[in-house]
């Protein structure tokens, strides 16, 4: 497909994965960061959710758009129903990261949003995935270079889906028309326990790590005595209930749909980041 492309939070957790993947591809990228970082091969713009001004401009001249909202951020109707406008009104085909489990209630912000999106007119995907592997690297790794994770999550399991992975599933959708009017639940290979996880990240990093259960009130505690803001620590509570309850568990062959390829291992992705859980 020819034209450009919009990436939102270009230099984050996906869209740094999806960037390189759609530079490596051949494709015109537009790299969308609050301060237009620049990226080699890209065009580097400033976009900002809470500054309007910036939206119009980001997507100008592209036909594609990979559109997500910042971790932290809980306006998701308002937010994404801005961006989903934009991209309507120009025509751009939306690639959307919503999230797993969306699907399993029409009152779930994300699938009002995923709603709106399909009544919005303009070409789509929608991709749900699963918790991400990668947090361990980041939301944990504190934790974690103590040799301890910690979070509420009992004895439910997750099937982690490697951002490499998502950002593939990403690069497929927005580089081919084969996909428009779907809706994909990306998940790992496997659902496995954090006590299963910690063990894997221990194997990789050489040391003991270990899971440590803990209740919602002491893990809020534990993330607002980190400097996490209250609301969004009684979100990342709330969402820990899916997990306990089992939802999380799910194995699909999403990614192998998208891409052709089997979904990374959370060992294998230990393996790639060892390096960041010796300490």
């Amino acid at each position: 497909m020819a034209g450009k492309i919009l990436v939102l939070g270009a230099t984050g957790t996906v869209g740094t994965h999806l960037v390189a993947q759609l530079l490596a591809a051949g494709e015109t990228v537009r790299a969308a960061t609050r301060n237009a970082t620049p990226i080699a091969g890209a065009e580097a713009i400033r976009f900002d959710l809470a500054d309007a001004a910036t939206h119009g401009p980001a997507f100008e001249g592209v036909d594609r758009a990979f559109l997500l909202l910042p971790t932290g951020h809980l306006a998701i109707e308002e937010s994404f129903g801005a961006l989903i406008a934009a991209a309507a009104v120009r025509r751009v085909k939306v690639v959307m990261m919503s999230v797993f489990g969306a699907d399993a209630d029409d009152t779930i912000p994300y699938r009002r949003t995923e709603i709106a999106l399909q009544r919005s007119g303009t070409p789509h995907v929608i991709l749900r995935p699963n918790w991400f592997a990668d947090n361990f690297h980041s939301f944990w790794r504190e934790g974690i270079c103590h040799g301890v994770i910690a979070v509420p999550a009992a004895e439910g399991r997750t099937s982690f889906i490697d951002a490499r992975d998502i950002a593939a599933c990403a690069a497929a959708a927005l580089r081919s028309d084969r996909f428009d009017g779907q809706a994909f639940n990306l998940t790992g290979p496997a659902p496995l326990g954090y006590a299963e996880a910690a063990a894997i990240l221990s194997a990789a990093a050489g040391r003991a790590i270990r899971y440590l259960p803990v209740d919602d009130a002491g893990f809020i505690v534990m993330l607002t005595g980190a400097g996490v803001p209250t609301e969004y620590a009684g979100f990342l509570a709330a969402i820990f209930h899916p997990v306990r309850e089992g939802w999380t568990s799910a194995v699909t062959a999403d990614v192998q749909t998208l891409t052709g390829t089997a979904p990374r291992s959370l060992a294998s992705y230990a393996a790639d980041n060892a390096a960041l859980f010796r300490g």
